[in-house]
């Protein structure tokens, strides 16, 4: 039986997007026809690569016929818009995170797309990494107890990797809020059970050059009391992937010379126009640009799982890990490890859930209402660390049982 191939068009071809490239590259139930970027060099970069046209402006994109759905990169700030022109096309949309930067703007995506009876999802976050998902299955089969208590640690250099002036300005979307909080509290919510009550949050700005939020601390509470700690820090001292063996966020082994390698290329730029070339000649079609492995460092079949950071989950009756590797479990008599198969394809989870939605007509799990409710709640980690006071965040939705994997 021929499998039906899913029609990809491109909005922007940055940092988010050669993440994905491997997974796009490999999975052959989609195929990129066609980009948008305000970028010559990127745009020309595609179609050598692709063969397949790449338009200066997205309503040209929009309007190309071969396309079935897009798929959003652009900056922060222009997700709506771009979600709700490409609905207005007949377009599916599956949207990097964050969804939005306000819930007013999350809620017209939803309805844009709801109008147009096509699909909207969000992604890619950490929670459709395959460790996270065994570990929502071993939950939900009741095994060891509810949810009690999450706890989730991640320490990175995030704010010191090439930047435009937008991505440290928090009104514009930047700073660790954001474009990091997103993937730790989709994963928290996922195994939480979805229903945030309450949030209590501070948040760190600590480098006058770098005026957003680098780091933070929030407690968050759960309907039927469970509460989860949700701790990062993006300044590029201390890194947690010690604590997962040395792999990094993307599945690489990591080793003794990536230590300060954000830090020290930054040091050799003299000020923001020369830091955004700086991002733009290491992005794709640039200068500096060199395809991504699908996890640097790492033989080939031998990839680990995405990951990010350090995450323990504590039930009734066991605590459970999820690592790059698999699971491990720590129950009253003993401590097992349930091994899981490397990634064929890195990011795959993706394509299951934008194929079986898109294809098969099943209802995504990280639904445009589901990344809204994650999206109060990273704005409510704002609000809680400007008033001192806990906050309730609006919008939030159970965890459906049992996601939207491939069949």
């Amino acid at each position: 039986m021929t499998t039906r191939v899913l029609r990809l068009g491109v909005v922007g071809l940055g940092r988010a997007f050669t993440l994905m490239l491997p997974t796009f590259q490999q999975d052959t139930r989609v195929k990129l026809v066609a980009a948008t970027d305000p970028l010559a060099d990127a745009r020309a970069q595609f179609e050598k690569d692709f063969g397949a046209p790449a338009y200066p402006t997205i309503e040209a994109l929009c309007a190309d016929k071969s396309v079935e759905a897009l798929y959003i990169a652009s900056p922060h700030q222009f997700h709506a818009d771009h979600v709700c022109m490409a609905a207005a096309a007949g377009k599916h949309v599956m949207v990097e995170k964050p969804m939005a930067l306000t819930l007013d703007e999350c809620t017209c995506m939803i309805e844009a797309t709801r109008r147009a009876g096509v699909h909207l999802i969000v992604g890619h976050s950490h929670s459709f990494n395959t460790p996270i998902r065994r570990t929502r299955e071993l939950i939900e089969s009741g095994v060891y107890g509810p949810v009690r208590m999450i706890h989730a640690l991640n320490y990175t250099d995030f704010l010191y990797r090439p930047r435009r002036p937008e991505e440290l300005d928090t009104a514009a979307g930047g700073g660790v809020i954001h474009s990091q909080a997103t993937h730790q509290i989709d994963i928290l919510r996922l195994l939480g059970g979805g229903l945030v009550t309450s949030v209590r949050a501070h948040t760190g700005r600590w480098d006058a050059k770098r005026p957003t939020e680098g780091a933070y601390s929030a407690l968050l509470g759960f309907e039927g009391g469970a509460f989860a700690s949700a701790t990062y820090s993006g300044y590029g001292h201390y890194d947690s992937d010690e604590l997962l063996d040395h792999i990094g966020e993307m599945g690489q082994t990591k080793t003794a010379s990536d230590y300060g390698a954000a830090r020290r290329r930054l040091a050799a730029t003299a000020n923001p126009a020369e830091e955004s070339r700086l991002k733009a000649a290491r992005n794709y079609g640039g200068s500096l640009y060199t395809p991504a492995n699908p996890a640097p460092g790492m033989p080939p079949g031998t990839l680990a799982h995405q990951h990010f950071g350090h995450l323990v989950v504590s039930c009734d009756t066991a605590d459970l890990r999820p690592t790059p590797q698999g699971i491990a479990i720590y129950t009253d008599s003993e401590r097992r490890f349930e091994a899981l198969p490397p990634p064929a394809i890195a990011r795959q989870e993706v394509i299951d859930e934008l194929y079986n939605s898109v294809v098969n007509g099943r209802a995504a799990v990280h639904s445009g209402e589901w990344a809204r409710a994650t999206t109060a709640v990273c704005l409510a980690m704002l609000e809680s660390a400007e008033s001192s006071r806990d906050v309730v965040p609006a919008f939030q939705i159970a965890c459906a049982a049992s996601d939207n994997a491939a069949s």
